[in-house]
């Protein structure tokens, strides 16, 4: 089975190979731009950054079509980008400006996208599964075909509401995909020390929930498993989840110094694992780019980024009386 599987993972385009690359690697930069504004006071708040974790979304949005929803928590500026949105409203946001998803009040964890069909990251625990669960329940009633990825982490499948959830969604065969992005450490709790079971994704099958584990760290593989989850939702035969193993690079959030994990840890996950460096190989290898290919395209996506943050810093703050709109009274 794994020697198939190898087979089948070089089976991509080079043009898809570089669109996958050049993606991740927005991530990437913009999440390093955004660490820098936080350290110079430009982001307030909470800020939790995607780095390491870029194959995930990259991987499942190459499996999504136009009009399936997702929703996800406060790590969320990588589903953002994946999804198409501006990363000049994206920054904006993060900074508090008017310019922003939400109009500078959101802030890292609240923006959304209606355009773009991105319901949010949510700062609760948890709190967005069963939102997913609504949003695939409403494409049910309508009719329309259309999935939800509903993402969350290993420390929020520990919450009983995704449970609820499991069982409604299994209950009414509602077209969501479950993604598990485990990224190992709940906060600051490793997964072996939080969790009783060792694969979180078999929790489904208490609900009759199928479902795989996934590396987290091959796009393709991502990819490949999106696909499978995705047709599963779409044939009617109800939820799936995808247990997708990756890792942060850096804290929890940008306040969290992460000394529960040692640095050669994260080392030997940098230099054998990385998600981008591995597609990088794959272009080069494949000769579909050569290094000053990749250099410009390195250089194209760090302007894209150094103009989101111009934007931030040139966007005015939200007015005063910004504060009593949009609220429910």
């Amino acid at each position: 089975m794994a020697a198939k599987k190898a087979a089948k993972k070089p089976n991509v385009s080079g043009d898809e190979l570089t669109e996958f690359y050049k993606e991740m690697l927005l991530i990437r930069r913009f999440e390093e731009k955004a660490g820098q504004l936080y350290g110079m006071g430009l982001i307030g708040g909470f800020c939790h950054l995607y780095i390491g974790q870029e194959a995930v979304v990259v991987g499942l949005e190459a499996a999504a079509e136009e009009g399936d929803k997702r929703v996800t928590s406060y790590r969320d500026h990588g589903h953002m980008l994946a999804c198409g949105m501006d990363p000049n409203g994206v920054m904006a946001e993060l900074t508090g400006r008017e310019g922003g998803y939400s109009k500078g009040k959101g802030g890292s964890m609240h923006m959304f996208s209606k355009e773009k069909h991105f319901y949010g990251g949510h700062g609760i625990v948890a709190a967005q599964v069963p939102i997913g669960a609504g949003l695939a329940f409403a494409d049910k009633y309508k009719g329309n075909g259309r999935v939800t990825f509903t993402y969350f982490g290993d420390g929020a499948a520990n919450q009983g509401q995704v449970y609820e959830t499991f069982n409604m969604a299994a209950l009414w065969d509602l077209p969501v995909v479950f993604v598990i992005e485990n990224n190992q450490y709940a906060m600051g709790t490793a997964q072996a020390r939080s969790t009783s079971s060792a694969d979180i994704y078999t929790r489904g099958e208490a609900f009759g929930i199928k479902g795989e584990v996934v590396d987290g760290m091959d796009v393709l593989a991502v990819k490949e498993a999106g696909e499978k989850a995705v047709a599963h939702c779409r044939a009617g035969k109800g939820p799936y989840i995808l247990e997708v193993k990756t890792y942060r690079y850096r804290g929890h959030s940008m306040s969290d110094p992460a000394k529960y994990r040692t640095r050669e840890e994260v080392q030997k996950v940098r230099s054998e694992r990385d998600p981008i460096e591995r597609v990088r190989e794959m272009l080069l290898e494949g000769k579909h780019a050569t290094e000053d290919d990749l250099k410009a395209i390195d250089k194209e996506i760090k302007a894209v980024v150094n103009e989101s943050a111009e934007f931030s810093k040139n966007s005015p703050l939200p007015a005063e009386s910004e504060l009593w709109t949009d609220i429910l009274a």
